[in-house]
């Protein structure tokens, strides 16, 4: 018999490096825009990086948090830090910004569904459940957009982006409903909600303004 744990945690661990490297990437190109240092660029790439499913941790009292269990992402966030010193220049930043929305469309998708499954697996009701998948994937930019001194983009833009994460974690939620398999209900729900947040790029989606 598969061991379905090991599929969820597997399945999905391709989806979640490309998309933590994106936020890791969207902290530190904002750091550099506000000409930090090493220690501060450090610090929102980490922010960026592992806020969402840090602050999903703390709200179900999972220990240790997941990045004290794969420490080798501080190592990695501190040497893309390193290599932007040397590499990055400001002619880069606009067209890095743009790339990192396809990674990052994944990495929406991989940390609703996974965090929405999580708690649905330690028994949160459904609607906290979705929260719980929102956090996970939206939280890590408000910290970094914060911290920068911005207001945050999720909130900001007008382009789809939490709506899509609550979008998809009722999908996660429905297929645990019909008894689906854990990870096929976490694969659905990440691809659902990553081709949606490629169809708002693609179309310019914009959610409606509140004209004062």
């Amino acid at each position: 018999m598969v061991d379905t744990n090991w599929l969820l945690l597997n399945g999905t661990i391709l989806f979640e490096i490309i998309g933590t490297l994106a936020f890791a990437l969207s902290g530190l190109i904002e750091a550099a825009r506000k000409k930090l240092d090493l220690v501060g660029m450090a610090m929102v790439s980490g922010l960026a990086a592992f806020g969402g499913g840090t602050l999903r941790d703390i709200l179900l009292d999972r220990r240790p948090f997941f990045w004290f269990e794969n420490d080798i992402w501080v190592w990695i966030i501190i040497a893309i830090c390193l290599g932007s010193l040397l590499f990055m220049r400001s002619r880069h930043l606009e067209p890095t910004e743009r790339a990192m929305q396809w990674p990052d469309a994944i990495g929406l998708g991989a940390f609703t569904a996974g965090g929405t499954q999580l708690a649905l697996n330690a028994g949160v009701p459904a609607v906290i459940s979705v929260i719980m998948g929102v956090l996970t994937a939206i939280f890590g930019g408000v910290l970094r957009d914060i911290v920068v001194n911005e207001i945050p983009k999720a909130f900001s833009d007008h382009i789809p982006y939490a709506v899509i994460a609550f979008t998809g974690g009722w999908v996660v939620v429905g297929l645990n409903l019909l008894n689906a398999d854990a990870f096929v209900a976490v694969a659905i729900g990440a691809i659902f909600t990553i081709v949606l947040r490629v169809l708002a790029l693609l179309f310019g989606w914009r959610l409606p303004i509140w004209k004062i």
